[in-house]
């Protein structure tokens, strides 16, 4: 079911509460949406503008899954199983092929870089590593210790990383090429503005603004590039978020993915141009 929300002179909201299981990766190639589910095997696919489903692509052997990301270049999607310590490929030109590698122990968050590569965060490794589409390894960036329970990455314009994570220290951080940090936000799980608790999904914005969905304080936040300031982003839906886990952001669109792991929804904020909107 598809609920819409408008607001007079601002962004509109639209709700997928379809579904019944949590989201954990969205993603988008023109006007084709891309939903996967914890523990599924399948890959919704909905109508951009409709927002109905249109199809589900078989992926057969996902198990527990924690990144969703598509290339319009390469025509694919990339799902990161991590129990079984793979990336599975799906081809999005008439076969729908299904190929798959390892990448090592624990695979969560995943994007498509500037150089049409996957980089894939190794959670259990606590490491990047960067594949061509089909799957040779090109690079592998070793994190620092207190970066314990990585979640998701970002690649910003200039070639560095932000990255959340979890562990004694729930932060954004900032990276070089490296792997090293350059500056952080957050620090002890807390719920007031300087702190985070269950930092997880990740977006930018053309101003280069990063959003962190705060997973177990149900918010996401707004930060600027030098993560020195945040502020909330209020987004209107029944019951307030619960759980936002996964972002994506379509610039091309200005149109922003949240789905949620505790309310098992895709929401949708249409018309936003960037993340400076006081609200949605």
């Amino acid at each position: 079911m598809v609920i819409m929300v408008r607001f007079v002179g601002m962004p509109t909201t639209h709700v997928i509460t379809a579904g019944g299981t949590p989201v954990t990766g969205v993603t988008s190639v023109g006007d084709d949406v891309f939903v996967l589910r914890y523990s599924s095997q399948q890959v919704e696919v909905y109508d951009a503008v409709t927002f109905t489903l249109q199809s589900r692509l078989s992926v057969p052997g996902l198990d527990t899954l924690f990144g969703l990301a598509a290339c319009a270049s390469n025509k694919c999607l990339y799902a990161s199983d991590w129990d079984n310590d793979r990336v599975h490929r799906v081809e999005l030109s008439g076969s729908n092929a299904v190929t798959k590698w390892s990448v090592g122990r624990g695979p969560a968050g995943l994007i498509v870089n500037s150089a049409k590569n996957v980089l894939v965060v190794i959670q259990g490794e606590r490491k990047l590593k960067e594949f061509t589409t089909h799957g040779t390894l090109l690079q592998t960036i070793q994190l620092q210790p207190d970066i314990e329970i990585p979640e998701q990455v970002v690649e910003l314009n200039n070639g560095l990383f932000m990255i959340s994570h979890m562990g004694n220290r729930h932060r954004v951080c900032l990276l070089d090429v490296k792997g090293a940090v350059v500056r952080s936000y957050g620090g002890t799980p807390d719920s007031d503005l300087t702190k985070m608790n269950g930092p997880a999904g990740l977006a930018v914005d053309k101003y280069e603004n990063i959003l962190v969905a705060d997973e177990d304080n149900n918010r996401l936040l707004v930060l600027d590039r030098s993560l020195t300031s945040a502020r909330k982003m209020s987004v209107t839906v029944d019951g307030g978020l619960k759980g936002p886990f996964s972002l994506w952001y379509d610039k091309s669109r200005g149109r922003l993915y949240i789905g949620e792991y505790d309310g098992r929804r895709l929401i949708i904020i249409d018309h936003l141009k960037d993340f400076t909107a006081s609200q949605v």
